[in-house]
């Protein structure tokens, strides 16, 4: 099977008719045919039936030329990419994080400092799934999230279907994020009973809201309230508004976030590793590199804050 012979059966279905289509793509009559039979002969199915009226579809046909022509885009796509450039090619980048702000720090570091003339990055605040599903379908380079003794088995689970490797970039203790005037703000730390009178924020996970898939560890215990939410700006506005609070890793990254929400210890015989992921096979651009190192320095800096 070859991109021509994809070409071909997509033509012959635009235009329903054989004849048609070889007028179009330039060639004979009996090339086209031997061609789109080769093709058949070669999947063991029927793409068209010749008909007195014309071509048609076959179901499995119809199924076949959906997969052809989403291979046919994608390397349009990859031709105008990289073989139609007049000029130098633009820098590219991309990666998809949990909601942690030291994620974005760190991507503002890298576009302030790289002095880079033209470039095309991609930063993705998103459900824990589709990370691993970005990364492993390189639509991302890196993917940035968490691992603890709970959800431990079963993403690695997922990272190792889809080839990829965890890589730890810190571990922390769990703390609350809350409001600089919550009534618990001034408490060197605070305990899970501590909280239970306040909304619990957390991300939602769409249809993979799974125990496992959480932003948040200690997510299986029972609370009177809750709240989750898709963005991260959405969760800060209600910590503030509503006294909520969050469970994370206590680094705010106040370079791009206000000093409304503050990070207190929580006490629990807890840890959070947390880590990028990559594509085995695929060997990490320099850019990527440099985003590792923004990751590290403002992890150092904020740990060292905390």
């Amino acid at each position: 099977m070859t991109l021509l012979q994809l070409k071909y059966a997509i033509e012959v279905a635009k235009h329903q008719s054989i004849s048609k289509a070889a007028q179009n793509l330039y060639i004979s009559q009996p090339s086209l045919s031997n061609a789109i039979r080769e093709l058949e002969t070669e999947l063991g199915i029927e793409i068209f039936l010749r008909t007195s009226k014309g071509i048609v579809e076959t179901i499995e046909g119809s199924e076949f030329l959906g997969y052809a022509r989403q291979v046919i885009e994608q390397t349009e796509l990859l031709e105008n990419r990289y073989l139609n450039q007049t000029q130098e090619p633009q820098h590219h980048f991309s990666v998809t994080a949990q909601h942690y702000a030291f994620a974005i720090s760190a991507f503002v570091n890298l576009l302030k400092n790289e002095a880079l003339d033209e470039y095309d990055f991609v930063l993705r605040e998103t459900r824990t799934v589709e990370i691993i599903e970005d990364v492993k379908a390189l639509r991302s380079e890196l993917g940035i999230l968490y691992l603890n003794d709970f959800n431990r088995k079963v993403i690695h689970k997922f990272l190792t279907e889809g080839h990829l490797i965890f890589q730890t970039l810190f571990n922390a203790k769990p703390h609350v994020f809350i409001s600089s005037i919550h009534p618990l703000a001034e408490q060197r730390y605070v305990t899970l009973d501590n909280l239970t009178p306040y909304p619990y924020l957390s991300f939602e996970q769409g249809d993979h809201n799974s125990f496992y898939f959480s932003e948040e560890i200690l997510n299986t215990i029972t609370r009177p309230k809750n709240i989750r939410v898709s963005d991260r700006a959405t969760l800060f506005n209600l910590l503030i508004g509503l006294n909520g609070y969050t469970i994370s890793t206590g680094i705010i990254s106040y370079d791009i976030n206000n000093d409304d929400v503050i990070a207190i210890p929580l006490q629990v015989d807890e840890s959070i590793e947390v880590g990028f992921i990559k594509r085995k096979d695929v060997i990490m651009s320099p850019l990527a590199t440099r985003y590792i190192d923004y990751l590290r320095d403002i992890i150092s800096e904020e740990l060292g804050a905390v």
